[in-house]
């Protein structure tokens, strides 16, 4: 089974979207191994984007990402990955397709109401960062054998 890092942005917290966005992930059938809200540091947030640090929209990323408490989420599942990000649908909120996350819930390239890990090595990475190894619970849900075919795929 695969991990994913997921982060309810301060647009969806403020926006009151943090129920009806888990509630398509559940539906799905990817299982929550851990969850919290956290305030987000500057220094936290600088490590997590370190790729967008020398961008002149960083400051913006800033902002938005300490404007509230955000939900931090450790999804699992096959290809847990590629589903989240297919259920997020494209970053840019604008060109989403209707029916994906973004494309029903947001209108911004920054306010896009989540994060969702976008590669195996990001999400290792990024699940390290936001969640230590107790916090990460390793379970299986009864429904497990109605989601996958006895090969796992």
């Amino acid at each position: 089974m695969q991990q994913t890092l997921v982060i309810f942005k301060p647009s969806a917290v403020q926006r009151g979207l943090i129920g009806q966005i888990l509630t398509r992930f559940e539906q799905k059938g990817l299982k929550i191994v851990a969850m919290k809200m956290a305030t987000l540091s500057e220094e936290i947030l600088r490590e997590h984007y370190a790729h967008l640090v020398d961008r002149p929209f960083f400051p913006f990323i800033l902002a938005s990402m300490t404007a509230s408490p955000v939900v931090l989420m450790v999804l699992e599942g096959v290809d847990a990955i590629k589903v989240v990000r297919l259920l997020t649908g494209a970053t840019n909120s604008r060109e989403a397709l209707p029916g994906t996350i973004r494309g029903d819930f947001s209108m911004s390239g920054q306010e896009n109401v989540i994060h969702a890990s976008s590669s195996p090595e990001d999400a290792q990475a990024e699940v390290a960062r936001f969640f230590t190894p107790d916090e990460i619970h390793h379970w299986t849900p009864l429904m497990t054998p109605t989601l996958y075919s006895p090969d796992g795929k």
